[in-house]
C-alpha cells in the first residue's frame, strides 16, 4: 500500500508537506473548498517550491468552480515549478466544494466534458467551450511548459457514472473511506490519529485530531439523505441538532470547520467511542488491521489526512505506523 496525505488547504499546508516529503509520503492532496480553504492552486504552488520529489495536486477539484482554460492555465504552472512527473490532477463532482455553497454535485456528464477538454488543451490542441474554440497559446517557455503536459489523473467516483468516466479518461479512482477494487490505481482517503500506547479514543487530544472525521459523516449522510444507511441508531438523534437552523443556512452550520475540527453543534456527538468504532481513533496495531483490509478490498494508496493542532505530530505517527 502506497502511502500519501490530504490536506483540508491551509496556508501552512506547504511547511505540512515539506514534513511529510522527509517522513516519506509519495503524494499530497490538497482540498478544492474555496469557501472553506485558501486557494488550492496557490498553496500547492508554495509547496512545489519548497520540495524535490513529492507528487502533488488537487485532491479534488472541480468543474463548476473554474473555466477549464483557468485550470489548465494552474496545472501547467504548478508543472512548470515541479515538473510535469510529480503532478496528479483529480477532479470530482463535488462535496465540501459544492454543498458549502448550498449546491449539488456537478453532473457526470459535465465532469467528463471538463476533464476531456482539459486533456485536450494540456495536449496543445483546440477544444470547444461554451461555444468557441479554445487553446493555450503561450508563445514561449517563459509563459509556461510546453505541450503536451503530461500528468497524473484520478477521478473522485463512488458510484458507476463517475466509474465510467474514470475509464474513459485512463484515471486512476479516488475514493472516500470505501475502496474500489476495479482500478490498477485506487488511491483511498482516510481520516483520523494513531492513539499513543494506552490512550483513551475519547482523550481531549484524540477528539481535536480525529473529531472532524467523526463529523464528517453526519454531513455526508445529512446532505446524501443516507442517515439511516450511515448512522444507524442515533444520527437522527445527532441531525436534530441542526433542526433550529433555516433551510436556506443549514449548508452553513453543516460545513462549519469542516474536516478541519469538531463544531460546537456536532461537539456531544463526537465521542470515543464513536471515533473507535468508526475506526478514527485507533491504536497503531488496529491502524494495520485496518490498512490491511483496505488493500484487501482494492485499495492501492491510502491518502491519510491528518487535523488538529499539531499536523506534524499526526503526519509522523502515521509514517511511523505504515513503516512497522
Amino acid at each position: 500500500m502506497k502511502m500519501s496525505c490530504g490536506f483540508a488547504t491551509s496556508l501552512e499546508s506547504p511547511e505540512h508537506v515539506r514534513i511529510a516529503e522527509s517522513l516519506g509520503y509519495e503524494r499530497a492532496f490538497f482540498y478544492d473548498s474555496p469557501a472553506l480553504y485558501p486557494d488550492v492552486w496557490v498553496q500547492l504552488c508554495r509547496a512545489a517550491e519548497i520540495t524535490t520529489r513529492i507528487t502533488l495536486g488537487p485532491g479534488v477539484l472541480i468543474p463548476s468552480m473554474r473555466h477549464p482554460m483557468v485550470t489548465a492555465s494552474a496545472i501547467g504552472t504548478l508543472a512548470s515549478i515541479a515538473g510535469p512527473d510529480r503532478v496528479v490532477v483529480g477532479i470530482g463532482a463535488g462535496f465540501s466544494g459544492r454543498l458549502a455553497m448550498g449546491k449539488r454535485p456537478v453532473p457526470w456528464a459535465k465532469v467528463r466534458e471538463y476533464a476531456l477538454t482539459l486533456q485536450a488543451l494540456l495536449r496543445g490542441e483546440e477544444a470547444e467551450w461554451d461555444g468557441a474554440l479554445i487553446k493555450m497559446m503561450s508563445p514561449d517557455e517563459r509563459f509556461g511548459p510546453r505541450h503536451p503536459i503530461a500528468v497524473d489523473w484520478l477521478i473522485a467516483a463512488n458510484g458507476p457514472k463517475g466509474a465510467a468516466v474514470c475509464r474513459e479518461l485512463g484515471a486512476g479512482v479516488f475514493t472516500v473511506l470505501v475502496p474500489n477494487p476495479d482500478f490498477a490505481s485506487s488511491v483511498i482517503l482516510d481520516f483520523g490519529t494513531v492513539l499513543d500506547e494506552g490512550e483513551d479514543p475519547g482523550s481531549a487530544r484524540a477528539v481535536e485530531a480525529a473529531g472532524h472525521a467523526g463529523g464528517i459523516v453526519l454531513h455526508w449522510a445529512v446532505e446524501h439523505n443516507v442517515l439511516d444507511e450511515m448512522l444507524p441508531g442515533n444520527g437522527r438523534v445527532w441531525a436534530t441538532a441542526y433542526d433550529d437552523v433555516p433551510a436556506n443556512r443549514r449548508h452553513l452550520a453543516l460545513h462549519d470547520r469542516h474536516l478541519v475540527a469538531v463544531n460546537d453543534r456536532d461537539r456531544p456527538f463526537i465521542t470515543g467511542e464513536v471515533l473507535a468504532k468508526a475506526g478514527f481513533a485507533l491504536s497503531k496495531s488496529e491502524w494495520r488491521e485496518k490498512i490491511a483490509k483496505l488493500e484487501a478490498a482494492g485499495s492501492t494508496e491510502i491518502a491519510y489526512q491528518p487535523a488538529g493542532p499539531d499536523i506534524p505530530r499526526e503526519l509522523e505517527r502515521f509514517a511511523e505506523m505504515m513503516d512497522t
